[in-house]
């Protein structure tokens, strides 16, 4: 997730680019309230009076860190939903990409799924509005799963949380040196939803 912004220099950016790196670590292993301003500049190399130099708060660390895996998620399936592809394959592309957006950048999802509700309410509103634009993102790709005839008329909702539940736990478990890519896992995945596991 690319944090260089505009006005810096490029060695600002990437100090910032750095801190932001060990906040997700820290976040991800400790959670938000677990991790205090001293640990991350600890852990940067640099004195907390520095690492202000940078950031203002460790909230704005937090902000940054989620609203970028709001924008890698949305930019990732946005594009598979828009395309005139059969519903079937764009299901597949979308989980392969939900699960890849998780596989390759898995602290910063894990902070981006776990500790946005740390926000103040207005950051936090923010973030919610991009969680319902994927989410709706899904949904409609349900709707045209289910009017394809790929998908039964049968609890879209409750599918569309089983679909996210599945690329969001990927990493608990997902190992880089395992055997399938996440295009591969995602396949298989897929398969189990389109055909299902019960024999008929």
């Amino acid at each position: 997730m690319s944090r260089a912004r505009k006005g810096f220099s490029l060695n600002e950016s990437k100090s910032k680019q750095e801190i932001y790196e060990v906040a997700e670590k820290l976040f991800s292993k400790k959670g938000y309230h677990g991790t205090t301003i001293r640990e991350i500049a600890q852990a940067r190399g640099i004195l907390s009076g520095s690492l202000y130099s940078h950031i203002s708060s460790k909230e704005d660390l937090l902000f940054q860190i989620v609203d970028d895996g709001a924008e890698a998620f949305l930019g990732a399936l946005e594009p598979i939903v828009r395309s005139s592809e059969d519903a079937k394959s764009k299901l597949r592309q979308g989980l392969a990409a939900h699960i890849g957006v998780v596989t390759t950048q898995m602290d910063a999802a894990k902070v981006f799924l776990h500790e946005w509700t740390a926000l103040s309410e207005f950051r936090r509103e923010i973030i919610q509005d991009k969680r319902d634009r994927y989410e709706n993102l899904w949904a409609e790709l349900i709707s045209e799963g289910i009017s394809e005839g790929v998908l039964r008329d049968q609890d879209p909702k409750y599918l569309r949380i089983l679909i996210l539940s599945i690329g969001n736990w990927v990493y608990e478990w997902y190992k880089t040196t395992g055997d399938l890519n996440p295009e591969q896992l995602a396949d298989r995945f897929m398969d189990i939803i389109l055909n299902g596991a019960a024999f008929k």
